[in-house]
């Protein structure tokens, strides 16, 4: 089977559509901003704690799913100009992002159980058909 860029397997031109790991860095970052406010390069690096790869996620796309978490009411920033170097955009979670984490928690938990039905099912009929 292709298997895409990250190595999961993807469609007819054997790549995954980015937009799909994309769509899960959201719930990642607030998770991390739950944690404590961060800037995007310490997020980046705290992302590839939970697991995404060095290639996996670019400093530009962090930014502007923050930028995205900001404009909908979910994470706020301000400058940080307290260190050595030029000033760094830091972001914190709000009140209705911390709801809205809640919320894919919700669905993911959900996501999961489903994803443990169909896989205990597929394990089970390849058992039976090997």
């Amino acid at each position: 089977m292709p298997r895409g860029r990250h190595g999961w397997p993807g469609g007819a031109s054997g790549q995954v559509c980015p937009r799909r790991i994309h769509r899960f860095l959201e719930p990642c970052l607030l998770l991390l901003l739950h944690h404590q406010q961060a800037h995007g390069y310490e997020l980046l690096d705290k992302l590839k704690r939970l697991g995404f790869g060095e290639d996996q996620i670019e400093l530009s796309t962090v930014y502007r799913i923050l930028r995205n978490l900001e404009e909908r009411g979910f994470a706020v920033s301000h400058w940080d100009t307290g260190h050595v170097g030029p000033a760094r955009r830091r972001y914190d979670i709000t009140d209705a992002g911390d709801r809205y984490l809640a919320q894919w928690v919700e669905d993911l938990q959900e996501t999961d159980r489903l994803l443990h039905r169909f896989l205990d099912r597929y394990n089970a009929h390849m058992e039976v058909h090997q």
